[in-house]
Formats: C-alpha cells, sequence, structure tokens
C-alpha cells in the first residue's frame, strides 16, 4: 500500500478548513490503496518521509516566508531525506536522495503575500528532488467554498498519483 504524508502547520481557522479539505480528498471513497498519514510539522520526522510514497505540505504564510514549523520540519529531515546542498551551501537538485522523483502538493493561507513562502517551500523541494504533482493552492485572505473545493482536489489528486 502506497503512503501519502500529510504535513502541515494549520494553526487558524482559515488553514485548518484546507487542511480537512485536503484530508478529505486524499481519503476520497474513490482512492483505493493509499494510507494517509497525517503529522503536525513540529511532529514529523524523517523516517515518516523516507517512509512515504508523496507528499502533501501546507503552511500559513508568515511575514513572507512559510511557517516556523514548516521550516522546521524541512531543517530537521533535510539532509536525513538526502536533500543535496552545493559548495556554496546552496541547493543542488543534481545529489537529491532517495526521495527524488516522489510527487507532493502543496497549499499555502496568508493576508497579505504568498509569494516568498511558496518560493522558499519550492527551493526545498526543488533541492530534494521532488515533483510537483498539482498546481500549488494559494488562498489569500477569507476562504472560501471554491478554495475548500480546490483543496479537496488537491488531496484527492496527490493521493491518485500514488496509485498508479
Amino acid at each position: 500500500m502506497a503512503t501519502l504524508l500529510v504535513v502541515h502547520h494549520s494553526p487558524t481557522r482559515s488553514l485548518q478548513s484546507l487542511t480537512d479539505a485536503v484530508l478529505a480528498g486524499a481519503g476520497d471513497d474513490s482512492i483505493e490503496g493509499v494510507d494517509v498519514v497525517v503529522k503536525h510539522a513540529l511532529e514529523a520526522t524523517a523516517d515518516d518521509v523516507l517512509a512515504a510514497d508523496g507528499y502533501l505540505l501546507g503552511t500559513t504564510a508568515n511575514f513572507g516566508y512559510m511557517s516556523g514549523a514548516l521550516k522546521h520540519f524541512f531543517d530537521s529531515t533535510f539532509l536525513a531525506v538526502g536533500g543535496s546542498l552545493d559548495d556554496s551551501g546552496g541547493t543542488s537538485v543534481e545529489g537529491a536522495g532517495a526521495t527524488a522523483k516522489r510527487p507532493f502538493g502543496l497549499y499555502i493561507h496568508g493576508r497579505y503575500d504568498l509569494t516568498g513562502a511558496v518560493r522558499s517551500v519550492m527551493s526545498i523541494v526543488g533541492a530534494l528532488g521532488w515533483k510537483q504533482g498539482y498546481d500549488v493552492l494559494e488562498v489569500l485572505g477569507e476562504v472560501t467554498d471554491a478554495d475548500r473545493e480546490a483543496a479537496y482536489e488537491l488531496g484527492g489528486t496527490i493521493a491518485a498519483l500514488l496509485t498508479t
């Protein structure tokens, strides 16, 4: 059975509603053979990442960056799961390790600007060699029914990718 790891930091009602919709989509009855494992960003480990076949990441956008909790997740797992740095300390896709080519999805909620948060996550997952499985879900301001539907589709799509 394939494993989908959902790593999130959902401290607000808005992001929690998106996380709930992502999980509902990932657990849709029409998707078989995928075990969905949910971890708060401060609790997810390198072992969790290595055991998974795909990933869903959820974060708030804080001061133009991903949440500190999601950053901690990456800081504490990056090298252990095969992330690669070049000689200057920058990220290097060439050396991406054991989790390379696994699909991921990303959803972000913020009140102002999401650009830096998206860029920071995409830079790290790029250095891990993960492959984007669906468009980034960027929600600015109030979460609408359409946003929740998009989150459901994101969760379902990444889970379905693991069944093929």
